[in-house]
């Protein structure tokens, strides 16, 4: 089975909706994702989410399923922190490092909810629901959750492609717990540009054993803006461009 996380394509936040570029981004992707042997499509209830994964359902054919849980981290979450040299914070995947790296529970997996920083903030809450979801879409292609590990279920279809359209935060967690890592590193060091695609096979070692583990093949990707002669956005990254 094959994963597949897309973050929307450039956002216009103010209507949540696309701009002009993340509309031909939006294109571009389809391109490259109608080839990709998608099977099932799963998409955020936000408009830029929606917008992004519209031209690929088209040409691929299928209805796209929408699921609540893949809109991104509210903004009612309690983000805002006081410090000498940082007054408040727009979103705890964009955060500055000297709020966060020297921070002794940041690192540890089984710790880093009971960071000084998250008290009281409802991140651990949500998170905690996005991966009881996340889990419970995978037991329903055939994959349950046990432990750190994921069993293979008879009913399961190997060569499905599932792919979910959603957002850079909920798309970092998903990728924190697959990972079973600490998730503010993984929000505040890895960037998922707009449109960029994540995969992750659940990849099963032994033809005999049940047994399956998440395999990441790549990060971020963005080669069909490459193929398109289309720039990638920095939206959501303090870098006034990439290259």
């Amino acid at each position: 089975m094959r994963i597949l996380i897309i973050r929307h394509a450039e956002p216009y936040y103010p209507t949540d909706s696309l701009t002009e570029k993340g509309t031909r981004e939006a294109e571009l992707l389809s391109q490259k994702l109608k080839d990709e042997g998608i099977t099932d499509i799963y998409v955020s209830p936000l408009g830029r989410a929606r917008l992004t994964a519209k031209p690929t359902a088209e040409k691929t054919g299928i209805e796209p399923i929408i699921l609540d849980w893949l809109r991104e981290y509210p903004q009612t979450l309690n983000w805002e922190y006081n410090t000498d040299f940082y007054k408040a914070m727009r979103s705890p995947w964009n955060m500055p490092p000297e709020l966060w790296t020297n921070d002794p529970f940041i690192y540890n997996n089984d710790e880093w909810k009971k960071s000084p920083l998250l008290k009281d903030s409802g991140v651990e809450e949500h998170f905690e629901a996005v991966c009881k979801e996340f889990d419970s879409l995978m037991a329903k292609h055939g994959m349950i959750k046990d432990g750190e590990q994921w069993i293979i279920s008879k009913n399961c279809k190997s060569d499905a492609t599932i792919a979910l359209f959603c957002h850079f935060g909920l798309g970092t967690s998903l990728i924190a717990h697959i990972l079973n890592m600490p998730l503010i590193p993984i929000w505040n060091s890895i960037f998922l540009p707009p449109s960029s695609v994540t995969t992750i096979y659940m990849e099963q070692h032994i033809k005999d054993r049940p047994i399956a583990h998440g395999i990441f093949c790549g990060i971020g990707d963005t080669s069909h803006l490459y193929a398109g002669n289309e720039p990638i956005s920095c939206s959501g990254l303090h870098a006034k461009e990439l290259k």
